[in-house]
């Protein structure tokens, strides 16, 4: 599949309010097309190069400030999460035993919020892929070796580091094993299965379907990080290095939740 029609499912397959967030690929490569082979002009306009830097210069500005926000905002969740995680299973405190109900919460609240650290780590791979894809079509174009130098620049930017958001994954993924081996886990994923089956109609279906909603979208995530990162004709210095992931879509975890709660992928 081309790039640019992986780009564009992804979009789709990512949550209503990213999928303006994303590179502006289709715009840029539409730049790429007008651009003077002899001159380096940006669509006439005789900025040249300099020009064509300014505005993959804007598009990294919008990723990464849109990056370090959801950063931002997974590890603030992240620790009230671990946080409402052990006041749970300590019974709140009072040594009594804690309710199905809350485990059920604290089990969605997880899993959704470990889809979605993965849908970042995805939106970085995707753009970072975008951008060395747009600078080798500009330097084919025109002849030019803009992409070397560029792309050194774009590995220091926010959006590329992801040691943070990495981590933060895998202590969901640690927090999320142990949660759902738990004997209160099982009780309250038997109480979702009841609770879904006894429901009809759009409002029994709600819970499921916002889990499947997140669900889905991080096993694709998941699945486009790992073909990015594998091997393939057209691998190169400028790609990504082979996926190390925190997950794979075959992870323990996912699979542990996948057979554990009735959500159909």
């Amino acid at each position: 599949m081309k790039f640019g029609k992986r780009l564009k499912k992804q979009v789709e397959e990512s949550l209503p309010e990213w999928r303006d967030k994303f590179l502006a690929y289709k715009r840029l490569k539409k730049l790429v097309r007008l651009v003077s082979s002899s001159s380096g002009d940006v669509g006439g306009g005789g900025g040249g190069e300099a020009e064509f830097v300014r505005l993959l210069d804007g598009e990294v500005d919008r990723i990464n400030a849109f990056f370090l926000e959801q950063e931002e905002e997974f590890v603030i969740r992240q620790r009230e999460l671990q946080e409402t995680v052990e006041k749970v299973a300590g019974g709140g405190g009072g040594g009594r035993r804690p309710a199905a109900a809350e485990m059920r919460r604290v089990r969605k609240e997880i899993v959704d919020l470990h889809g979605e650290m993965v849908l970042l780590l995805n939106y970085s791979a995707v753009n970072y892929t975008g951008l060395a894809k747009i600078l080798k079509k500009y330097d084919k174009r025109t002849g030019r070796l803009l992409r070397l130098p560029f792309i050194e620049k774009v590995l220091r930017q926010p959006f590329f580091t992801t040691e943070l958001i990495s981590r933060l994954v895998r202590d969901c993924e640690a927090t999320m094993e142990a949660i759902f081996t738990s004997s209160v886990a099982t009780t309250a994923m038997a109480g979702d299965r009841r609770t879904w089956k006894g429901c009809s109609g759009d409002a029994g279906m709600a819970p499921m379907a916002d889990q499947q909603g997140i669900f889905r979208n991080t096993v694709a995530a998941l699945a486009t990080m790992k073909e990015l990162r594998s091997g393939s004709s057209t691998y190169g210095r400028f790609s990504l290095p082979p996926m190390a992931a925190p997950a794979s879509p075959e992870s323990d975890v996912l699979q542990s939740i996948q057979i554990a709660d009735p959500i159909p992928i």
